[in-house]
Order: C-alpha cells, then structure tokens, then sequence
C-alpha cells in the first residue's frame, strides 16, 4: 500500500500523517477544503460531503487515512457537525469499499468515551476500548455512529478499517502552556489528564496502514503519561473518588490505556511535553 490519500491533510493531524508518510516511502494525495500552508504533495480541493468528488479522489489510491472533519463541538452548529462529519464518513467509507482499496485508517475520537465525565463518570480508569460508550454531543455521536459504520463496511468488504481514538492533539509549541494544569487538577479532568503528540498521531496511521488487522478495530491514541506533574493515582482519587483504578499503573501514567494499541498496531508514543 503505496498510494495514500489523506483527507484533512491541511489539518494539524494531516500535516504530520503526510510529512511522516513521505518520509515512510509513501505517495500521498492530500485533500481538504483549505489549501494546505506547506505544499508538502500533490493537493486536491475536495468536498467529502460530495460521493462524485470523494470517488474521484480516491480512485487508482490503495488506502485512505480520513482525517477530515469538523474537528470538535462548538465550532458549528451540532446538526451542521453532525451531518458533516457522518455523511463525509460514508462517504468515505462507501467509495473506499467499491473502489477495493486495502485498507481504511480513519480518525475516531475519545469523546465517544464519555467526555467531559460530567452527565456519566468513567466506569473504571485507566479507561480501554471495552469501556462503555457515553457520546455527550453531536460530534462524539458521529464518532460512535461511524465505528458502527466500519464495522458494516468491512462485514460487507472484508476490507481492514483501524478507527484511531485520538487523544487531544499537541504540537511542540504547545508544550509550554502545560506547567500551568497544576494549578488546577479539574481544568484538565475533562478527558482524565490526556493528549497526544501530533507525531505519535502520524505514527500511529502509518502503523494502523502497515498492522496485521482483520475487520473492523479501533484503538485508543493517547502519550503514555498525562500533562501533570502529580501521579496520575492521586488525581483520580482527587477528582474522581468513586472510580476504581483497574490494575497497577506508573506515577505519571496516562488513564487512556494505550496497551491494545501497543499490542495490535506496534504504537509506542515516542514524544512528552517532560522532554520538550
């Protein structure tokens, strides 16, 4: 699988899939609404609600990392989120399937997990893919939907989707504003203290292109620690007192179970804002 196209590819998550899948020996298509601000490969301005422009920018392409998306709630009204981010899905998905590529890598979200905690609590921590699914807005909603969507599509193809449940995406720069959580422990509970690098992100597309997977997965990105200095332990019994803790975990832990990842795809997040 050679031939690449990454929708959102003029995004954060984009911009770093592209640059580490160029440097991985890829050939990448990069489509999006925007023009990307470094012209790193050949770019398409592609509406993904549009089947005909999604067919057309697929075809003659292996795989396909979907990045593309209305990225959070409160950008857009929910329903405009909603229907973006589900139709572009599908339609994603659908030419993906007719077309015969070899693979779907596409970005899910931790949100489906139940983000903010605030209506439901987290069950247990750290928190796996077999944690219920609580979507608290019409974003998350399209995330959970479209899980089920993959695992249609390639009941139907037998073509592998990997579903990446990206964590909040860091770059470098963002680092140094970091020091400043632990002023607060819930100003960050909001997604139990997580992130993830943007690099790791990269990572772990090329990886969910390159695993031996079968079916339809999905997988939690996340660092391996959280962004505070206090043991990831503590704040759980801080802030969330009645949530048990599911196995022995290290001082700064993340409490967004990386081990399926680790496990199935090879991901080992190689980046830390401690060592920025």
């Amino acid at each position: 699988m050679k031939k690449v196209v990454v929708t959102g590819g003029s995004g954060k998550a984009g911009r770093a899939v592209i640059k580490d899948l160029l440097a991985h020996d890829y050939e990448v298509l990069s489509v999006d609404l925007l023009p990307p601000q470094e012209r790193l490969c050949p770019f398409l301005k592609t509406d993904l609600t549009d089947l005909g422009q999604v067919f057309e920018v697929l075809s003659g392409s292996d795989a396909v990392v979907h990045l593309g998306a209305i990225p959070s709630s409160g950008l857009q009204p929910e329903e405009a989120t909603f229907r973006n981010n589900t139709l572009s899905t599908y339609n994603i998905f659908s030419a993906a399937t007719t077309l015969k590529l070899q693979r779907v890598v596409w970005a899910s979200s931790e949100t489906t997990l139940g983000l903010p905690f605030e209506r439901e609590k987290p069950v247990y921590a750290p928190i796996d893919e077999e944690h219920p699914l609580y979507p608290e807005s019409s974003y998350a909603l399209s995330k959970v939907i479209s899980e089920e969507m993959a695992r249609q599509f390639s009941r139907w193809s037998g073509i592998p989707f990997v579903g990446l449940r990206f964590s909040n995406i860091m770059e470098p720069h963002d680092y140094a504003r970091f020091p400043s959580f632990a002023e607060d422990a819930r100003s960050r509970k909001w997604n139990l203290w997580g992130y993830v690098d943007a690099r790791d992100v990269a990572q772990s597309c090329r990886l969910g292109l390159e695993a031996d997977i079968q079916g339809a997965e999905a997988f939690i990105i996340a660092a391996a620690d959280t962004v505070m200095n206090r043991p990831s332990r503590d704040l759980l019994a801080e802030v969330f007192p009645g949530v048990p803790l599911k196995g022995e975990i290290e001082e700064f832990e993340t409490l967004l179970s990386i081990t399926k990842a680790r496990k199935l795809l090879g991901y080992q997040p190689e980046y830390s804002w401690r060592n920025a």
